[in-house]
């Protein structure tokens, strides 16, 4: 019955975060409190941006409420991982609710999220250590940068993707699902205390996100903001680096537990990486585009992932679930090796890999056969031309790059 608890924190996050999205929503729309549409926008219509404010509140008042219950007692024994935590989310959600009002530039925002991660890795929640073989980072100066770079790198990767409805939240709820499925079943392998800032973390996590969806999903009412985006990646990395001491790295040196808690001693390290597998690849691609392209890391474009799948002939909804279902793949094959023989959960990933492919690409394949049929029977003439339009996003893109280029100085 201990899940009951999280289950309780989760919906007070879950109604607190929905009942203020509303009243944001509408007050937003009341007041005009929303900015203008950008170029690289996907959405059509000016729409309130201030999302991240209800999550916060929302997630604040779980965690008072945590604070009331017994059992999570042991949590707020130390308080100043707690207080850390939410300290550095409010910086987060300034800075955030700044930058959606004033569109602040990438300095600013990049130095705030430093205090943030620094103030969160000050308070304790850092990775002091590496759950395998009982390796230990060499000093406290090199487990704070790693901490303050991890922590950085995710609310980027996380913030990036922020560009289709429902997109964030719903790979949120996915990912910490998932790992919050991991972090419970851990404490139990081990029988240590079920309750534990990792879990709590990860349960008002999914509650606000799941308070936040309806008003998020396609159409979009309210946009989480940078606020919600950046909040969501900061939380998410300190319960991942907050999970990486409670395996005892000790007893995967015992031949007879070894089989045991092998996987759980590599998870802590590959789950994160798998729940985030899709937008650390966005963030990724980026980075090494615009550094190619001679500008700075964090400048704007039209060129994440999900523009690419537009682009390619995807509509708005089927890109959003193209997303959910490559984090769902790689998240839950991850956490299939804790539960089912290891081949198994190696063909799970396979077959969800080739089925992801497979639809991903699907529109290319349509466009392919549209064009050959307009190559051999003329475009006019050829059944299903009028489609053939809506697949030149790629190549209506290529021109665009074309034409910018042609314009540059030299």
């Amino acid at each position: 019955m201990r899940i009951v608890f999280y289950v309780l924190v989760a919906g007070i996050s879950g109604l607190v975060t929905f009942g203020l999205a509303v009243l944001i929503w509408k007050l937003s729309n009341k007041y005009r409190l929303y900015p203008k549409i950008r170029a690289r926008d996907v959405h059509t219509r000016p729409t309130p941006r201030l999302g991240g404010i209800a999550m916060f509140i929302g997630i604040l008042v779980a965690f008072g409420v945590a604070s009331l219950l017994g059992n999570f007692s042991i949590v707020f024994t130390e308080p100043g991982k707690v207080l850390g935590l939410l300290g550095a989310a409010l910086i987060i959600v300034l800075i955030g609710v700044a930058d959606d009002i004033w569109d602040l530039d990438w300095v600013t925002k990049l130095a705030g999220q430093i205090i943030a991660a620094g103030l969160l890795a000050w308070q304790g929640v850092q990775l002091s250590t590496l759950p395998i073989g009982g390796q230990t980072i060499v000093s406290p100066y090199v487990s704070l940068t790693i901490t303050i770079v991890a922590v950085v790198l995710v609310m980027n990767a996380i913030n990036f993707i922020d560009g289709l409805d429902g997109l964030v939240v719903g790979v949120a709820l996915i990912a910490n699902g998932v790992f919050f499925i991991y972090t419970y079943r851990l404490q139990a392998d081990a029988q240590t205390d079920y309750f534990n800032l990792a879990s709590l973390t990860t349960a008002i996590l999914i509650g606000a996100c799941a308070g936040f969806f309806p008003l998020n999903f396609h159409p979009a009412k309210l946009f989480m903001g940078d606020a919600g985006a950046l909040l969501v990646g900061l939380l998410m990395a300190a319960s991942a680096i907050s999970v990486t001491g409670s395996v005892d790295p000790g007893v995967v040196q015992q031949p007879d537990v070894f089989t045991a808690y092998l996987l759980p001693a590599f998870i802590p390290i590959i789950l994160p990486f798998a729940v985030l597998v899709v937008p650390l690849l966005d963030f990724g691609l980026a980075i090494l585009r615009r550094l190619g392209a001679g500008k700075s890391p964090f400048t704007a474009d039209r060129k994440h992932l999900h523009h690419r799948l537009l682009d390619m002939g995807h509509s708005h909804l089927h890109a959003v679930l193209i997303f959910y279902a490559w984090t769902f793949v790689f998240s839950v094959g991850c956490l299939a090796y804790m539960f089912i023989p290891f081949f198994w959960a190696s063909l799970l990933i396979l077959v969800g890999l080739v089925v992801c492919t497979l639809v991903t690409l699907a529109p290319l394949s349509k466009r392919k056969a549209l064009e050959a049929v307009a190559q051999a029977t003329g475009p006019d003439q050829a059944e299903g031309a009028s489609d053939v339009a809506r697949y030149d996003g790629l190549d209506a893109a290529s021109e665009d790059q074309v034409e910018q280029n042609a314009e540059a100085p030299a």
